[in-house]
This record gives structure tokens, C-alpha cells and sequence, in this order.
């Protein structure tokens, strides 16, 4: 019984999956929008749709945008040691050890001159740091550097999750292009298996010309099945960039569909202007000079301490009377000065931290120039790739015509009988490869601009500031 009811449910699960598998486009279309799914989902897509839905839902440009907020908040503390304080102070002292005094005075009660045991004060003051040792100048220039590294910081995401976009909604293009020259080479297959067939009921060739034709849509086959699987893959990373979570509804395949195409722009790019714009645009660099001078003005705070530290302030207090066990009775006024502190030897703290300001700010210097060299080595490396994709993209202009001509050569001299069955399915090979190196070319071109643009600081947006 347990194994009838078993194979039963084996039997609905495989069913009701053919059904979703056999499900249509249209059809999945119509199961996306029944889950509230996003517009985008179910409309055509640009690149630039693409582009601005990553940049409001992507998952590393948000938590980018957070950390960016996070910085404001230090720069907030940062300049606070320039700003004046109001600071408000009250207690309560309850003290039964009161030490009275042995004598009255004359005409005074002899609880007038005692202090009581409850004892309260209060006070309102404000405080304004007027001279730190150069302390508060270098708070101020952190702040400023601080504001500007995480904004660099925050560009650098941005510019990364705009080519991971870019390169994503490549592979889908290419993926979409794959399927169709393969299923364009399994239609010639089945084309040239009907024609073998009907001439092998003519008698005109052997049943080895069907079997090989055959065996031809059966090699076929896999690459179908693998170019869809790769479309399908690549739907889901794009889905997952743009920052959007599946439908678990959707089994087989996403049905975005996109309205750009793979072509091969004009693009000019030379490798001594791409390494100076590199230098001078990528966030990157930018990140690791804030944090050169961010080490600087450390050493500056550091020496700070050698110096005196001077503040003004003025507030108003007030207590109860400390002559006498009058609870109300009080006494107030106005107060104001001027407090000075200097530490003139605190064991060698200073000149310890001087020392680790030191060595940081010139780590940071090394750190800048391998970042330099590093970024250098990237654009070179970017450049050779674009010239490589460029050449083979050159390379393939006429091929994939000369490949179509001579399937069409091959089929009449088959048909007239003065050529083979290997002769059409050679050059239907090599129409297929022609067909697939070309839409790679063309991947590879794009893929390779948009590295080089990334490594050269072109697609960094210089202005942009989350809300």
C-alpha cells in the first residue's frame, strides 16, 4: 500500500512538472504577473532600464548607500570638537559626617554656621575649545577628507555594479543568440535527414547516408539543450543584480526579455591617455589619497598633545546654602573663565603615538603607489583585450557570408550528385561555427569596452549622491 501511494505522488510531482516545463512563454509571462511581480519582469528591458533598476535595488549599492550614511554620522563627530558644548549638571549629596563648628557667632543661631546634611546644586554652562595644538584645524580637514573618501567609496560600488550590469545583460544577449544558431543548425540537420531519406526511398543513396544524418541531429541535440540552459542562468544573474528574488512559482526559465543587441559601437581607445585618465579618474586612487591625508592630519593630531589646551566658558549655577540646615534656601549667580590644561610629561605617550602616526601615513603612501602600479597593470591588461576582441571581431566580418555560400554550393552539387553527404554536412559545420564565433566576437568586444572603461574610470559617476 505504502508503495502504491509512493509511486502515485512520484507520478502527480512528474506530471505537474512536465506541465510547468511545457508551460509557454505567454503563459510563464501570465504566472510572473499573478505574483506581483516587478514591471520589468514582464516588459521588454533596455540596458539602461537595466542600469537604473540595479542602481535603486542592487544589494551592494544599497549597503554602499548605508555605509556611506555610516561615514556621515563620523564626520558629524568629527567636527564636534569645534563646536561649543552646553553642558547641564545637577546633584544630590545626602552627608551625615558633618564636622560643626566649636563656636557660635554673636547674634547667630548656633545651626546658622553649620553645614546641613542634604546639600544640592545645578548648574547650566557653556564651553568653547579656543586652542588645541593645531587639534582642532585637523578635526575640521578630517572631516572634510573623511566626507570625501566615503563618497569615493560609495562611486567605486557603483562603478563596479554598472560593468557586473553590463557584462550580465551581455551574456543574456549572447545566450539568446546561441539558441538561435543552434536551433538554425538542427533545422538544416532535419532539412538534409528528410532529403537523405527521401533519396534513400529512391534508391539513389545507402541507408549509411541516414544513419549518418541521424547521428548528426543527435550530437546536435546537446548544445540546444546546453545553449538554453546558459540563456536561462544568465536570466537568473541579471535577476539577481537587478535585485530581485525569483517567484519560487517560476521553475524553468524568467520571461524578461530584452531590447537591446549585441553590436560592435566604435571605440577608440589609446593605452598612454587610458593609464593618465586611470590615474586621475578611478575612485579607487581617490579612496587611498583621502586615506594618505587622513594619516597626515593623524600625525598633527598627535602632536596636539605636546601643547597646551585652552577653553573659555561662562553658565549660571546654583545650590543651596552651605551654612545651615535650610533645604531652600538658595544661592546663585553667574559664573565665567577661562581653563587652561598641559600636560608637560605624560611618559613618553605623545611621542608614541607621533611615532604610529608616522608609520601609518607612510604605509599609506606605500599603499598608493602599488594601488597605482596594480591599476596601471589592469588598464594594460583591459587594453590588450580590447585590441584582441576587436581583431577577432574584424577577423569575422565576411566569414559568416563565405560559410552561407558554401552550404548553398555544397547543397546544389549534392543535389546535382556531384558532391557528398559529407560535403553538406561539413560546411553546415562550419556555417554553425561561423554563426557561433561571430555573436562570441561580438560578446567578447562588448564585454571587453565595458572593462576598459571600468579600468580607465570612464563609467564612474562623478556627481552621483544617494537621496
Amino acid at each position: 500500500m505504502r508503495n502504491k501511494l509512493h509511486s502515485r505522488c512520484v507520478s502527480f510531482a512528474l506530471l505537474w512538472l512536465g506541465l510547468l516545463t511545457s508551460m509557454s512563454p505567454r503563459l510563464l509571462a501570465e504566472t510572473i504577473r499573478s505574483t506581483n511581480a516587478p514591471a520589468w519582469l514582464t516588459q521588454p528591458l533596455s540596458l539602461e532600464d537595466a542600469l537604473q533598476i540595479a542602481l535603486r535595488q542592487n544589494g551592494a549599492i544599497l549597503k554602499g548607500q548605508a555605509d556611506l550614511e555610516a561615514a556621515h554620522g563620523v564626520v558629524v563627530q568629527t567636527r564636534a570638537i569645534a563646536i561649543p558644548k552646553v553642558r547641564g549638571t545637577s546633584g544630590y549629596t545626602f552627608d551625615n559626617a558633618i564636622e560643626k563648628f566649636p563656636f557660635a557667632a554673636p547674634g547667630l543661631p548656633p545651626d546658622a554656621i553649620n553645614p546641613g546634611e542634604n546639600r544640592w546644586t545645578g548648574s547650566l554652562r557653556i564651553e568653547q575649545l579656543i586652542y588645541e595644538g593645531g587639534r582642532i584645524r585637523s578635526s575640521l580637514r578630517t572631516a572634510k577628507l573623511t566626507k570625501e573618501q566615503a563618497l569615493l567609496q560609495y562611486q567605486a560600488i557603483v562603478a563596479d555594479t554598472v560593468l557586473e550590469v553590463r557584462v550580465a545583460y551581455s551574456d543574456v544577449l549572447l545566450a539568446a543568440q546561441q539558441i538561435v544558431v543552434q536551433e538554425a543548425s538542427l533545422e538544416l540537420l532535419r532539412k538534409e535527414l528528410e532529403d537523405t531519406q527521401r533519396r534513400f526511398d529512391a534508391g539513389t543513396v545507402p541507408r549509411f547516408n541516414v544513419l549518418r544524418a541521424e547521428v548528426e541531429i543527435a550530437n546536435a541535440r546537446p548544445k540546444l539543450i546546453r545553449a538554453r540552459n546558459a540563456h536561462r542562468i544568465a536570466k537568473n544573474n541579471l535577476a539577481n543584480l537587478l535585485g530581485y528574488h525569483v517567484p519560487p512559482e517560476v521553475w524553468e526559465d524568467i520571461p524578461m526579455t530584452l531590447t537591446g543587441e549585441l553590436t560592435a559601437e566604435p571605440y577608440s581607445a589609446e593605452l598612454p591617455s587610458a593609464i593618465a585618465q586611470a590615474l586621475e579618474n578611478r575612485p579607487e586612487l581617490g579612496v587611498l589619497r583621502k586615506a594618505a591625508g587622513l594619516r597626515k592630519e593623524g600625525i598633527a593630531t598627535a602632536k596636539s598633545s605636546h601643547k597646551p589646551s585652552v577653553a573659555l566658558f561662562g553658565g549660571y549655577g546654583a545650590r543651596n546654602t552651605s551654612f545651615g540646615n535650610d533645604f531652600y534656601r538658595e544661592v546663585s549667580g553667574w559664573n565665567a573663565g577661562v581653563q587652561l590644561n598641559w600636560d608637560l610629561f605624560d611618559g613618553f605617550l605623545t611621542r608614541g603615538k607621533v611615532q604610529q602616526a608616522t608609520a601609518l601615513h607612510e604605509k599609506a603612501q606605500v599603499e598608493l603607489d602599488d594601488s597605482a602600479r596594480r591599476i596601471e597593470l589592469e588598464v594594460r591588461t583591459a587594453y590588450s583585450n580590447f585590441v584582441e576582441a576587436k581583431e577577432v571581431l574584424d577577423s569575422q566580418k565576411k566569414v559568416q557570408e563565405q560559410a552561407e555560400e558554401a552550404l548553398r554550393l555544397a547543397t546544389v552539387r549534392g543535389e546535382a550528385g556531384t558532391g557528398t553527404q559529407l560535403d553538406v554536412l561539413n560546411a553546415q559545420t562550419a556555417l554553425t561555427e561561423a554563426r557561433t564565433t561571430r555573436i562570441q566576437a561580438l560578446h567578447d568586444y562588448t564585454v571587453a569596452r565595458a572593462r576598459l572603461e571600468r579600468a580607465t574610470g570612464q563609467n564612474v559617476p562623478q556627481h552621483i549622491v544617494p537621496k
